[in-house]
């Protein structure tokens, strides 16, 4: 697993690490126990600020997608509880899918398709590792 970071996008810096990390997560490339890089460090391979970093941990940590411990720093937490924030950012995407007209069939299609592949991907990391490992 690797983040890609594209510093010209829209899509803020911290939010493009913390959606990384949780597409890792569901396609199994981040299994539970796996340790994340240090904020320090993540910040210096990338070039980005400790502060931008630390952010998308927080976040992360707060959603229940990993924990920070003293010792061993970010480790990725074992199946997250859904939020009422997970079920509002839902809420809203499919708002704006209804507002551009896009069908319920379609929506449905792309839900599909997007859990077939995470479904697909756990798979297959699956069949090639079985044991949790730090980040690489």
């Amino acid at each position: 697993m690797f983040l890609m970071i594209e510093i010209d996008s829209e899509k803020p810096i911290y939010m493009q690490i913390r959606d990384q990390i949780i597409e890792g997560i569901a396609s199994g490339q981040l299994p539970a126990g796996t340790g994340l890089p240090s904020i320090r460090q993540l910040a210096s391979d990338f070039g980005i600020n400790l502060h931008t970093v630390n952010k998308a941990y927080d976040l992360l940590e707060r959603e229940g997608f990993i924990q920070l411990r003293r010792k061993t720093g970010a480790v990725i937490q074992v199946t997250p509880p859904l939020s009422t924030t997970w079920q509002e950012r839902q809420k809203t995407l499919l708002a704006e899918a209804y507002a551009k007209n896009v069908s319920s069939e379609e929506i449905l299609r792309q839900c599909h398709a997007i859990l077939k592949e995470f479904e697909e991907a756990a798979l297959q990391h699956q069949e090639n590792s079985s044991n949790p490992q730090n980040w690489s």
